[in-house]
């Protein structure tokens, strides 16, 4: 029997106990990511500052994050939504389980969402965002890593054969790599156009991509 839901969730135990493995073999370039995650949030992070790591999962931002923090005395709150993935969660910093959507934000230095937006519904991104950029101090970040929309044509099938490819040399087979698209149906969607403005664009493999937004722009 599959571990992999019919309807994708990260409410199920068979998908927390694997996700850290599986999410690393499905995206090769994944610590890559956390270490230029990272090594931004050690560029924006003041001494006492505050971190949120929104869709946090088992921690891994946390514990990528976890001698900053300690260094500069800085505090972690982690917003993750499934208890079954909050169960494992092991990083430094305060475990909170809740809607990120519904979460009363305090002002913050940076924020993190890690392959978040796409599992959120599009209706509910661009207010979030909104909110993050009320609370996000001069001087501070939101930082993204995400699914984003393919170019049209030939160009955009190659680049989504890529992934394919990437699981495939990773030694995921292909009737679970299929099972995995199917799943995502209707529950994981590209980021659109609910970024909007004052963003830059600092990691991008194939599908995806990395993007900050300095809190400096929402000052002017």
């Amino acid at each position: 029997m599959t571990w992999i839901p019919a309807d994708w969730t990260f409410r199920s135990d068979a998908v927390a106990e694997r996700f850290d493995k599986h999410v690393r073999e499905s995206l090769p370039w994944y610590d890559l990511a956390t270490f230029g995650t990272a090594h931004f949030v050690r560029c924006f992070l003041p001494s006492g500052g505050l971190v949120y790591d929104i869709g946090a999962s088992t921690g891994n931002i946390g514990r990528a994050v976890a001698d900053v923090l300690a260094t500069r005395g800085g505090s972690l709150v982690a917003i993750e939504t499934a208890q079954e993935m909050a169960d494992l969660w092991n990083s430094p910093g305060t475990l909170v389980v809740a809607d990120a959507c519904d979460y009363e934000y305090e002002p913050f230095d940076v924020a993190v969402l890690f392959l978040t937006l796409m599992f959120i519904p599009v209706r509910k991104r661009r207010p979030l965002l909104d909110r993050l950029r009320e609370f996000c101090r001069p001087g501070g970040v939101i930082i993204v890593v995400d699914k984003t929309p393919l170019p049209s044509g030939y160009l955009g099938s190659s680049i989504h054969r890529l992934t394919l490819a990437q699981k495939q040399a990773a030694g995921i087979s292909s009737q679970e790599i299929a099972e995995k698209e199917l799943s995502l149906s209707g529950v994981q969607r590209p980021l659109d156009n609910e970024l909007g403005d004052g963003w830059t664009e600092w990691l991008r493999v194939g599908e995806f991509a990395g993007f900050i937004y300095e809190g400096r722009a929402a000052q002017s």
